[in-house]
């Protein structure tokens, strides 16, 4: 029964986070990855507002409903990566991007996913530019992988 509410609980994490809006933009490419039972390892996406860290409600309501699902898990790891798309400044996308990750990871401590390690990277906008040297707005995000162990 325990494991049943826990998946019903990651695929009404997959259903919102499809219908998380930012910037206007319905983010229906949005991933994570399902494991194939509750508690195995996974990734979850954090969009944001162009040159913003500041979390939208949509996006807070990923983070707690993701962290009370793995709540029950042996989350060993978490690493969490910040992107920006290439407005700005290299100098000030790097600090923007570490200040996204950082963010997103202050929340998932907040709603108190249990975890030892917690890996915060900031990436920049390294990647953001497309090979028809148009900005990516998918870059606006920040990566969340959680490493499980088994009990």
């Amino acid at each position: 029964m325990r494991a049943l509410k826990l998946a019903v609980a990651v695929t009404l994490v997959a259903g919102l986070a499809a219908c998380a809006q930012t910037g206007g933009f319905v983010r229906a490419h949005w991933r994570m990855v399902q494991p194939a039972h509750a508690c195995a390892d996974s990734s979850f996406v954090v969009y944001f507002d162009e040159g913003s860290d500041q979390l939208s409600q949509p996006a807070r309501q990923l983070i707690r409903e993701t962290t009370r699902v793995y709540r029950a898990c042996n989350v060993t790891k978490v690493r969490v990566v910040g992107l920006t798309d290439a407005t700005g400044t290299p100098d000030a996308n790097l600090s923007l991007s570490q200040k996204r990750a950082r963010r997103v990871a202050a929340e998932l401590v907040r709603e108190h996913l249990p975890s030892p390690s917690f890996d915060v990277v900031g990436a920049g906008e390294s990647g953001a530019v497309r090979n028809d040297g148009r900005e990516d707005p998918m870059r606006r995000r920040a990566e969340v992988f959680l490493t499980i162990s088994p009990r």
